[in-house]
């Protein structure tokens, strides 16, 4: 049971091309925002499309594997976990982030 209790499965769309950088560990991560959405109908009747926007972190052979396949519009499946941080900016402001650190990811691309 514990494997499942922070676990996240999203299916959308990349808002963006994955941001892959190369870590001074060799190590890679990558960053993008994934787009889901969810149509339901109103009480007038009318079709409503309601959109989330997920922050996505993917680390290691997965980030170099979305780094070279993946780009603005593609359908992904992500799975992970979340995961919340914060900073202190330099106007002294803390910044609070959840995203979802992903460990698989399966593209629906037909191509």
């Amino acid at each position: 049971m514990n494997a499942i209790k922070n676990k996240v499965q999203l299916i959308g769309n990349l808002g963006s091309a994955p941001e892959v950088k190369d870590l001074d560990n060799g190590n890679k991560v990558a960053r993008f925002s994934l787009a889901t959405s969810e149509y339901y109908v109103n009480k007038k009747g009318e079709k409503v499309n309601e959109t989330q926007w997920h922050n996505i972190v993917i680390w290691g052979k997965l980030a170099d594997v979305a780094g070279r396949y993946l780009q603005k519009g593609s359908q992904v499946v992500i799975e992970g976990k979340l995961s919340n941080r914060n900073y202190t900016d330099k106007e002294g402001a803390k910044k609070y982030f959840t995203e979802i650190v992903a460990n698989e990811m399966l593209m629906l691309d037909k191509k």
